[in-house]
């Protein structure tokens, strides 16, 4: 099987991705797509996704959308692993957790959000402080079921689709000075995935299109 992730660097949706690939154990090439010089709004960019979003996932040519949708693809076409849980009471809640960055916290804070309220008049300061809103409501909804949940990383004992999203958030966090003092279990459960190697190696600084200072 031919896997082509079309990925930005540190854009949330790419990470989520590559680290569920990484998880599995799967070969797969990054496609580098440069978002600040709008690359994805091309129209052979368009082609693949009609959405112009990050990230597109090929499969042996096969475009798939939405990185939600591209982890629980990979679950159910590679099991072992498993990035969710086989109880549909625990699935549900694990998707809940998910959907909390995924819906509820990064859309508002993504890079065409960001232009749009520059674009309004609002400088960094202001838009540091809208992200951090976000940020912050939905960490604090998500802290106490990564407290109950979590046997170490966010849920369970081992990594899986709320890690997928999670570690990306706080990623983002730290670029928007969000405190995260309130937050222990998201800040150890973070801490103890970013330890795991497949994890690591999905990190934005080492992507191929990283940008490092």
């Amino acid at each position: 099987m031919n896997l082509i992730l079309h990925s930005a660097w540190r854009a949330s949706a790419p990470y989520r991705v590559r680290i569920g690939l990484n998880l599995k154990g799967l070969d797969y090439t990054i496609q580098p797509v440069d978002l600040v010089s709008s690359q994805h709004q091309g129209e052979a960019y368009r082609a693949l996704n009609g959405q112009a979003l990050v990230p597109t996932l090929e499969v042996d040519g096969r475009p798939l959308t939405q990185s939600l949708a591209i982890l629980e693809w990979l679950d159910e076409t590679f099991p072992t692993p498993h990035l969710l849980p086989e109880d549909p009471f625990q699935r549900a809640t694990v998707r809940a957790m998910a959907e909390i960055v995924a819906c509820d916290i990064h859309p508002v804070n993504n890079l065409r959000i960001l232009r749009a309220l520059t674009a309004l008049g609002v400088d960094q300061d202001g838009r540091d402080a809208w992200a951090q809103r976000w940020i912050s409501d939905g960490f604090t909804a998500l802290e106490p079921m990564v407290a109950a949940h979590g046997r170490g990383f966010a849920f369970g004992d081992a990594p899986g689709l709320v890690d997928c999203c999670l570690v990306p958030q706080v990623y983002n966090a730290t670029r928007f000075h969000v405190d995260m003092g309130p937050f222990p279990a998201i800040r150890d459960a973070v801490a103890r995935a970013l330890e795991h190697p497949a994890i690591a190696r999905a990190h934005p600084n080492l992507q191929p299109d990283a940008q490092v200072a």
